[in-house]
């Protein structure tokens, strides 16, 4: 299928994005103005955001092509065929977000993996522009999702429901709204367990990787709910609004760590293992024994 044919739901929202983050600007300052104890927008912040925006934008021109060819190859392997009635929908709707869950959950306990998804994370602030500071280096996630192929989900539908997902999670990155209904907090990905989940408070690292429903971290045990305020960003921020940092920093950071003396073992620890994984230090080398006393004459 011709890349330009392949369904596309979030490019044509973003006028969308670009209207609904001035209008949250305006009221996050309002509720500021009285006294809301909230982050709120700056300039360099978000334009950072919407810069990382477009040039995933840019990427995905290309990318969504091959990603696309790939889902194919593996559906036209599979002998299985969900077709397109309501169930099936139903079926993906499910499935889909549980590969998120995955992929979510992957990209955050594996250094390699979070060296692409660290950008979405790498800002102070949290707000709608935040939803739009997404990587450049889309490919780390295409096997996540490969499985649904298999299972025999048309990639067109595999793509759409992807999207779905995009822009489910937009609006849950703002601060401008509390805890909804306890049903749908129990049930869903909200504003409130996102808050949670790019906060670098020690009590909320790795939790709550959702898409759209949340009980995959409650049934998996990454589940935190909000309760004292959150700092957002890393727990070593990067201090820049430079796109080309924000994009590739962790990945260069990778390359140091991995140039290291060390056996090969380490190596790899620094590429693949927890992000905040270090290598046991060496133990110091043993003292010399003392020498005998030597008898005096």
């Amino acid at each position: 299928m011709d890349a330009a044919r392949i369904p596309d739901l979030i490019t044509p929202a973003i006028p969308v994005f670009v209207i609904t983050v001035i209008a949250e600007a305006l009221w996050v300052k309002k509720l500021r103005d009285e006294g809301r104890p909230l982050k709120g927008h700056t300039w360099k912040d978000t334009l950072a955001s919407l810069s990382m925006g477009l040039g995933n934008v840019a990427v995905n021109l290309v990318w969504k092509g091959v990603a696309f060819a790939g889902y194919l190859a593996l559906y036209e392997l599979t002998p299985l065929r969900m077709g397109s009635a309501p169930w099936a929908w139903v079926l993906l709707f499910f499935t889909e977000d549980l590969c998120y869950y995955g992929f979510h959950r992957v990209h955050h306990e594996s250094r390699f993996f979070w060296a692409s998804h660290v950008v979405h994370h790498s800002s102070q602030h949290y707000n709608l522009s935040t939803a739009l500071r997404q990587t450049w280096t889309t490919p780390t996630g295409w096997a996540f999702w490969a499985p649904l192929a298999l299972l025999g989900f048309h990639p067109v539908m595999i793509v759409v429901q992807q999207s779905i997902s995009l822009l489910y999670q937009y609006w849950i990155h703002t601060e401008a709204i509390g805890r909804l209904p306890r049903p749908l907090e129990w049930v869903l990905n909200t504003p409130s367990h996102h808050r949670v989940h790019h906060a670098s408070n020690p009590r909320y690292l790795d939790k709550n990787y959702a898409g759209i429903l949340i009980i995959w971290d409650r049934l998996f045990g990454t589940f935190e709910p909000e309760g004292e305020k959150p700092v957002y960003g890393l727990t070593k921020n990067i201090q820049t609004y430079n796109p080309v940092r924000i994009a590739f920093h962790e990945f260069a950071a990778i390359a140091r760590d991995a140039m290291k003396p060390g056996p090969l073992r380490q190596r790899l620890g620094y590429v693949f293992r927890n992000p905040a994984w270090k290598p046991e230090p060496l133990p110091p080398p043993a003292a010399p024994e003392p020498e005998p006393a030597r008898p005096s004459a």
